[in-house]
């Protein structure tokens, strides 16, 4: 809710300045979430009077006004706006001037008619957020007075009430809370309201929902623009004018927190109900809108029909207009649990709704309708009714609350002395009834229907002590790394490498649907599903890595590169165990093969990530899968930990995926030694490398773990790195090599740490791991 600091000073005195304001509220539980500065203090825009209006002779939608600024000489100004007739007085902004949004006023021709300066609506100003048409005036406004004048500076707070604060939804409610806060007073009370009730003209068929509601009558009401003090108040935290008899109504839910609603009296039949609506009842609101109304909604009725949505909003057939002469002033209590959910029902939130919902004070009823009447005899010249109607019983108060000094010095974890206590309570509205030395009795006023409990006076002790004062107490401990924190760490240095990799995390559901397309036949189903899309428990990852493809393919995606570390449930006990699943799709993205060539994504860069998450030796056999067209067993130490491949064809299909579609999934339930790779500090070589190749025809059922052994077992010391750089294989290979053979070409690099090598010690040991590969593996050497 939006507050203005100058209305809030009318009533008690403020920090010095609104920093402090906002520190003092927001340590005491009331979140201030922005400041505004408001007000119009620019030079060169005056108070202008409309006294002349054409249509532009060049534009359907501009007209040509002749505008009085109080210079003696009169000014022609271009205008867009429609919502302003002759003799409305209105902000002119003059030539040379800059306005809050940059535009810079210059005297200028517009579809070739001159327009000396600029007519302005709310918004061009920074006086609100209202750009659909002029700021109107009042009347009384002087013609030439400076716009700085009517709209003084403010800074409007954006303050964020809680729903157990109904109280604060008003100035006079959130000043009070300061006075609390500083211990100041109240610069001004409110009066009793000294009036003559009467039972008579309204009755209350459904007392639960509303248990008190008045009624009272003022003729002789004159209709018109408010004037300029009501207009800006309203204005500058967000409520838009209407006409003086609307405004002072809302003025007055801002200043007291009551809302109130003018009915015009001459259109209502006979008395006043309030009732429960009727199945099915239409009602034409305010808004314009036609509600169909529930037995569970209540209403605010005469004896023909429903004339408004009791807390929510009036009718349409029974507002106020400029031709109303009499009106009949509400003011009540409504059930907020009624209004909330009349307002969920017919979604139709109002600022009437916000408070009821809430809880507004029942002690304010009256006094609401008594201020709301005042300012309608003093605005609109009328002439209140010497009494009030009323029906019902004002809610009591709430019940008394005990609190023991004790236990509040327990809670707050400081002392406070009772008599300390005393007064910060004292100062937030409750009163002492009975005390005894240890224990306190406290009357809740009827505005606190939020303080219910011991615990929630002490909240209000802390809040008026200061929460800054109470000393914080350190229970920190120091405790040695788990094996969950272990857990954590080694999983972010994995998802920080995968993610390095190129790969990007997802995250899906534990529930499978049922038409999961593969991996989930032994699913664990559930007993009662919530829906289709969450019948069983996954046993693996892959399910949820499919449907992302699926999503991402129809989205229009050309790659997918993606990875899930989480739990699975395996069939069929449902033990959860922890996986990494891997999924590849597309071409390669921002990296070109070193022959020129566009790659796709294959099991080469499926593998890459799957060493990733291992340190261990891995290796890869050839595995058996019905849902794939390659299937790679991968084992570790005898032991099978995964499985990765390409998916079939026909299961690629139902994804809609060209290509292939590459996937692995791994276990992660091993001993923390394997998770991931232990990056361990080497120094660079200050000795130049000498780099060798080898090029050797091999058989095409031998594999590269066979020629990896054989390279490095024995160890050559002077052997520093082994890359693999080619292959020829496939057809190209049998028209070269002959039939069952491949070819493949390593990178050997030896380094001495300590020297630097001469060729012929380097010629040396090529030449022994040449003739290893020879003798071992009955490969033939390309020279």
């Amino acid at each position: 809710m939006k507050f203005s600091v100058n209305w809030l000073r009318e009533f008690v005195d403020l920090p010095p300045s609104v920093d402090a304001l906002a520190e003092l509220l927001t340590l005491a539980g009331v979140e201030i979430e922005g400041t505004e500065r408001r007000g119009a203090n620019i030079d060169k825009v005056v108070v202008a009077q409309i006294n002349a209006s054409t249509q532009h002779p060049n534009a359907d939608r501009l007209t040509v006004c002749e505008v009085d600024d109080g210079s003696g000489t009169k000014r022609q100004i271009v205008c867009g706006a429609t919502n302003y007739k002759v003799g409305d007085k209105v902000p002119l902004a003059l030539p040379g001037v800059m306005l809050p949004n940059g535009l810079q006023i210059q005297k200028s021709k517009l579809r070739g008619v001159e327009s000396e300066g600029m007519l302005c609506s709310a918004k061009e100003l920074g006086l609100g957020e209202d750009a659909g048409g002029l700021l109107i005036l009042s009347p009384d406004a002087k013609i030439g007075a400076r716009i700085a004048d009517l709209f003084p500076a403010d800074t409007i707070l954006d303050v964020e009430i809680t729903p157990n604060r109904g109280d604060l939804l008003s100035h006079f409610g959130l000043a009070r809370e300061i006075a609390a806060l500083t211990g100041k007073k109240l610069k001004s009370t409110l009066r009793e309201s000294k009036i003559d009730l009467k039972k008579s003209g309204v009755t209350i068929n459904a007392t639960r929902e509303c248990p008190f509601f008045s009624a009272r009558k003022i003729d002789n009401v004159k209709v018109g623009p408010s004037p300029q003090w009501l207009r800006a108040k309203i204005e500058s935290v967000g409520i838009r004018s209407i006409n003086n008899i609307v405004d002072i109504s809302n003025f007055v839910m801002l200043e007291l927190g009551q809302p109130t609603h003018a009915f015009d009296a001459d259109k209502l039949k006979d008395d006043i109900n309030v009732r429960v609506a009727r199945d099915g009842e239409k009602f034409l609101a305010l808004d314009g809108k036609t509600y169909s109304l529930k037995p569970e909604n209540l209403v605010v009725a005469d004896q023909e029909r429903a004339v408004g949505i009791a807390g929510v909003m009036g009718g349409e057939e029974t507002g106020v207009t400029e031709s109303t002469k009499s009106i009949l002033l509400e003011s009540a209590y409504f059930l907020p649990a009624s209004v909330r959910r009349t307002a969920r029902n017919l979604n139709l939130p109002t600022d009437a709704s916000y408070r009821f919902e809430r809880g507004v004070d029942p002690e304010m009823v009256l006094r609401a309708s008594h201020r709301a009447t005042e300012l309608i005899h003093y605005i609109a010249g009328g002439s209140p009714a010497k009494d009030v109607g009323v029906a019902g019983k004002v809610p009591a108060n709430p019940a008394d609350v005990s609190l023991s000094y004790e236990k509040c010095d327990r809670l707050v974890g400081v002392t406070i002395k009772p008599k300390t206590v005393d007064e910060i309570l004292t100062r937030f509205g409750p009163k002492r009834n009975k005390s005894v030395k240890t224990i306190s009795r406290w009357k809740i006023p009827s505005y606190r229907r939020d303080l219910q409990r011991d615990v929630d006076l002490i909240e209000e002790i802390v809040r008026g002590y200061g929460v800054d004062k109470v000393p914080g107490t350190d229970r920190s401990r120091f405790t040695a790394s788990s094996a969950a924190d272990h857990s954590h760490d080694l999983e972010s240095r994995l998802r920080e490498r995968l993610l390095a990799y190129g790969l990007s995390e997802v995250r899906t559901s534990k529930l499978i649907p049922r038409r999961a397309i593969a991996f989930g036949e032994n699913a664990i189903t559930l007993r009662n599903p919530l829906s289709e899309d969450h019948v069983a428990l996954r046993p693996n990852l892959l399910v949820g890595l499919l449907d992302v493809l699926d999503r991402n393919i129809r989205a229009g995606a050309e790659r997918v590169a993606i990875f899930e570390i989480g739990r699975v449930f395996e069939p069929p006990n449902g033990e959860e165990k922890k996986r990494a699943a891997i999924l590849l799709w597309g071409d390669i993205a921002r990296q070109v093969h070193w022959r020129g060539e566009k790659r796709a994504l294959d099991f080469f860069d499926l593998k890459g990530a799957i060493e990733l998450v291992r340190n261990d030796k891995l290796s890869f056999q050839r595995g058996q899968n019905s849902h794939m067209a390659l299937a790679v067993d991968i084992v570790a130490d005898k032991d099978l930990i995964g499985l990765a491949g390409q998916l079939s064809n026909s299961l690629s299909s139902k994804v809609d995926a060209s290509g292939a579609v590459l996937v692995a999934e791994l276990s992660l339930d091993f001993p923390e030694s394997g998770r991931g790779s232990h990056a361990t500090f080497r120094e660079f070589g200050k000795f130049p490398a000498i780099a060798r190749d080898i090029a050797m025809i091999v058989p095409d059922t031998l594999s590269h773990e066979e020629i990896w052994k054989v390279i490095f077992e024995p160890k050559e010391s002077l052997l520093e790195k082994v890359a693999f750089f080619d292959r020829v294989v496939g057809k190209e290979a049998e028209q070269l090599f002959g039939p069952g053979k491949k070819s493949v070409a390593y990178r050997l690099t030896y380094r001495d740490k300590n020297r630097t090598l001469i060729n012929e010690e380097v010629t040396e040991v090529h030449a022994r791991i040449r003739e290893r590969l020879q003798r071992e593996l009955g490969v033939t050497l390309r020279e």
